[in-house]
């Protein structure tokens, strides 16, 4: 069992009842050495990696990441020290993970790691001993990219269909795809360290706007080595992917998911009205989606698909980690195709539409590492590539960088309840939605829906055992409201032991009226402190007590662990609407902070803020009128 979960619920009640627009909320303070859970628990908590790359992954290698493979990724999430080439010692994690799965770009997976063996596979054909030949000569960024890479922007010309079919072969695919299957099969510690099947699916289109997606399989290493991983240089279309899928799941019995990664920088496309085609989305394509994507990865190193600002400028909290530029560093604008609220909006129009919601999805966190290792501390951040890690490469000079060290965030975390820590559990919580993301510190998340909850339950000593025999938890779906009743959720959040106190629980809500029109609001409904909603409908700032001379923090504001029963003030029976909680820390320092203290420069030169209120996403809860 996760530590950090005995302690969220190791718990009694505070002494304080907290006023507020007519919401109890209750601020609790732990017991010491107890732990409260129960029998009665259906779940427990754990922490995971779903989005991490290693040096089969071409781009990650290109930017230095050579040496640390999948094998050594594991390890280091598992806290076996390993050593890191660019630091030039070993390093560990602070704390270890519960799951991962190394998801190593499809599109010429381990292409230079086979190079680097003169693997024959790869140098018995004509091509390969091209492309070996340019390692040899250049084993930086060019030499064998320049051939390895150059059908991967669209269909190969005809004279490049030989070399295609010589690198990109299926025994060339087998052959790498076998040392993603080992590493993960080595590290296999059942109720300890899950490692999972997975891979990414890189679709860029219309000028670097991003569709990748991550997949992740339900099976054992026999499973996994029935299949090559589906990549966009077989097919650019979401729909191919889905296709493919489908098709293996049928030949073989293994479940997919498929993961929508940045979808903030897709420029408009990830969650569109239309299918790829430009046709309205239809019954069928929701149908689809729904079952292939039933998770979005809402926070990662490359910034928050949450919201944006722009979008939702009444939400005082949107403007966090917002990247503003596409994958090759061009600006993009705000859109609302590229945000999980706007699109969880949009799932409820097309619902209403055609009858299903295509966006019906739970929300994610991990960090798109390309160093290998799964990285998330503030304080001891080792960035998005391998050419992060030195200090003196972060402040930007002539070069150009489309990923500066200081734009990319500590982020994220994918948090799971599951019944158990191997494979077939985590798949499960995944698959019903059950998980919820952080942006890296492990604020432990209990969310139930329902129309049963009182105020007292708030304060139950098992609130799990409430939750799930009177509601349903986190990802589930509310149907018909009884007579005169609205929902209700059952909330209970703790800090993370080794992070900032907690500010505040939101709740944002969505909807759609009788015209199709979409709405949300944002509701405090349990914080810290003595502090009163104004008449501005604001709650007051929790403080910061960041010292920007030291990287130093006090934790005397804030709260240890908050909870509430919240009952929708603006429910109406006939309309659809999801809802999700966002719990907020009080402000830390950023890893900017911390690298411009050691370097000896005023924090406004890295470009960013000093401090960060950190974060946690639950999965919605839906609500679909009586039909």
């Amino acid at each position: 069992m996760s530590t950090d979960r005995k302690t969220a619920n190791g718990s009694k009640l505070g002494a304080a009842l907290m006023a507020g627009a007519g919401i109890a909320a209750l601020a609790l303070a732990p017991i010491s050495g107890l732990d409260a859970q129960g029998a009665s628990s259906e779940t427990e908590l754990f922490w995971g990696e779903l989005h991490l790359h290693s040096n089969h992954s071409l781009d990650a290698y290109i930017t230095d990441n050579t040496m640390v493979t999948p094998d050594m990724a594991y390890r280091y999430a598992r806290g076996i020290p390993i050593e890191q080439p660019g630091l030039d010692r070993k390093i560990q994690i602070r704390r270890p993970l519960d799951f991962m799965a190394v998801t190593d770009h499809a599109e010429m997976m381990g292409i230079f790691t086979l190079l680097n063996r003169a693997d024959e596979v790869l140098t018995s054909t004509p091509w390969g001993r091209r492309a070996l030949a340019a390692h040899i000569q250049n084993p930086g960024r060019g030499g064998a990219m320049s051939v390895t890479t150059a059908g991967m922007a669209g269909p190969p010309a005809p004279e490049l269909q030989e070399m295609m079919s010589q690198i990109y072969s299926d025994r060339v695919r087998s052959t790498a795809w076998a040392v993603e299957i080992e590493a993960a099969e080595r590290n296999y510690v059942p109720g300890t360290f899950t490692t999972m099947f997975g891979w990414e699916w890189s679709s860029v289109v219309q000028g670097g706007k991003n569709l990748h997606r991550i997949v992740v399989a339900n099976t054992d290493a026999e499973g996994a080595a029935s299949f090559i991983p589906y990549s966009s240089q077989d097919s650019q279309r979401p729909e191919d992917l889905w296709s493919w899928l489908s098709a293996t799941r049928d030949r073989t019995g293994i479940d997919f998911i498929a993961i929508p990664h940045n979808s903030n920088i897709s420029g408009g496309l990830m969650f569109q009205m239309t299918d790829s085609d430009g046709e309205p989305i239809s019954a069928a394509y929701a149908r689809t989606r729904q079952l292939w994507e039933p998770l979005v990865e809402v926070t990662q190193a490359k910034g928050t698909s949450e919201v944006h600002p722009e979008i939702a400028p009444n939400d005082e909290f949107a403007d966090f980690e917002i990247r503003r530029k596409l994958l090759i560093g061009t600006p993009t604008p705000a859109d609302e195709g590229d945000y999980a609220r706007s699109a969880l909006q949009r799932g409820l129009q097309i619902q209403q539409r055609t009858g299903f919601n295509p966006y019906n999805f739970g929300m994610i966190g991990s960090t798109d590492s390309h160093t290998g290792l799964t990285s998330v501390q503030e304080s001891d951040f080792y960035g998005k590539l391998v050419s992060d890690i030195p200090l003196s490469e972060h402040i930007i000079g002539e070069r150009p960088v489309i990923f500066p060290a200081w734009e990319m965030g500590a982020s994220g975390r994918v948090a799971a309840w599951a019944e158990e820590n191997t494979r077939g559990g985590i798949f499960a919580s995944l698959r019903r939605k059950e998980v919820y993301a952080t942006t890296g510190p492990r604020i432990a998340l209990r969310m139930f829906g329902g129309f049963n909850f009182t105020a007292a339950d708030a304060g139950a000593r098992d609130i799990a055992a409430q939750g799930y025999s009177r509601g349903i938890p986190m990802g589930g779906d509310l149907t018909a409201a009884p007579a005169g009743q609205a929902p209700s959720l059952l909330i209970h959040a703790a800090k993370d032991p080794l992070s900032g106190n907690l500010d505040r629980v939101q709740v944002v809500k969505g909807w759609v009226d009788e015209e199709g029109e979409a709405h949300e609001h944002v509701y405090d409904v349990a914080w810290s402190g003595d502090r009163r909603i104004g008449a501005d409908g604001k709650l007051p700032a929790v403080g910061n007590t960041v010292d920007i001379e030291t990287g130093l923090y006090t934790n005397d504001i804030g709260a240890v662990q908050l909870a509430t029963v919240w009952t929708d003030p603006d429910f109406e029976a006939d309309q659809a609407a999801f809802y999700y909680v966002r719990v907020l820390e009080i402000p830390t320092p950023r890893h900017s902070l911390f690298d411009a203290i050691a370097l000896g420069i005023d924090v406004e030169e890295t470009g960013q803020p000093a401090t960060i209120q950190e974060r946690a996403y639950s999965s919605p809860i839906w609500y679909t009128p009586a039909s």
